[in-house]
């Protein structure tokens, strides 16, 4: 089993490895510094948007689901679903990662 990671540290490694990459990384809101859910959304420009929840599998490693579609949507789609989600979780994290190439990669597994 993976150690937790504080969420605040979790974005600010990621601010970190984006940058140092190249890859625009914006926090758009901080929630619970310590156990906040991440919600990311990786915008594809052109190619579209696909959100990201954190989660853990069975085994408590680090894992991330889509939280809507299989298929990108569009920006003002992701926006919403975003919007809706902060309605109900005050300590919500929000990250937009903007990566047109695929350049970013998620540190986690993919769960259906």
């Amino acid at each position: 089993m993976t150690p937790r990671v504080k969420t605040k540290m979790w974005v600010q490694a990621q601010v970190r490895l984006c940058d140092q990459a190249f890859i625009p990384f914006m926090v758009l809101k901080k929630g619970d510094p310590d156990a906040g859910v991440v919600l990311l959304k990786l915008n594809r420009l052109q190619g579209g948007c696909t959100v990201y929840t954190q989660t853990r599998t069975l085994d408590g490693e680090p894992a991330w689901r889509i939280a809507i579609g299989a298929e990108p949507v569009s920006d003002s789609d992701a926006d919403d679903y975003i919007a809706r989600q902060q309605k109900y979780d005050s300590d919500l994290w929000v990250v937009e990662v903007e990566d047109p190439t695929g350049g970013y990669e998620l540190d986690g597994e993919l769960l259906d």
